[in-house]
């Protein structure tokens, strides 16, 4: 496409960020053992039910990053769960996308004993200007992999994640973030 679009060397960058972070991720799963990585769950919609199968595009990425995504289903699409299948799912991490769910998820009567509400490993993924994990597919996955790093393997994630950010931000969109643009992006 660069090549079409007359901007070859450009084209050349983006993709040795891209085949760079593949390598980073490979190189950060093959120190964490199988049975070390943790279940997750992709929550989607204010009450956290909406989710996506195993193999679906929705979670490409988390299972990307070698979580086990707890969600079976014989679709490869979006499924809707009830609390009840959750709670059986018992997921160590749970990623949202809606930050209704995620502000509230702590005071829901049914998410209440699932691992992840219990020890506090509910993440809200980035979504500017497009979602870091899901909706829609993007390049914006390629810095959800290194946000998923830092959030799923905290003693094996290595380098400043708000600095990776800030480069990403610069490479791909032009853009300089500031203190304040990544701590609104990222939270805390």
């Amino acid at each position: 496409m660069a090549a079409v679009l007359g901007v070859p060397e450009r084209g050349e960058v983006l993709a040795a960020y891209a085949e760079a972070t593949y390598a980073e991720a490979d190189t950060l799963l093959a120190q964490v053992p199988q049975d070390k990585r943790p279940k997750v769950y992709l929550a989607r919609g204010p009450e956290g039910l909406e989710s996506a199968a195993r193999g679906s595009i929705n979670a490409e990425i988390i299972e990307r990053m070698g979580a086990i995504n707890v969600v079976e289903a014989e679709t490869k699409g979006l499924i809707t769960a009830s609390p009840e299948q959750v709670q059986a799912w018992a997921p160590d991490v749970i990623i949202t996308i809606d930050r209704d769910f995620a502000a509230n998820v702590g005071n829901m009567p049914e998410w209440q004993g699932i691992p992840a509400v219990v020890n506090g490993r509910v993440y809200l993924a980035p979504a500017q200007p497009f979602g870091f994990i899901d909706a829609p597919p993007s390049v914006n996955r390629l810095i959800g992999m290194k946000w998923l790093a830092h959030s799923l393997y905290t003693d094996h994630a290595t380098g400043d994640l708000r600095a990776d950010v800030a480069a990403f931000y610069a490479l791909f969109y032009g853009v300089t973030l500031t203190d304040a643009d990544l701590t609104a992006l990222l939270g805390g």
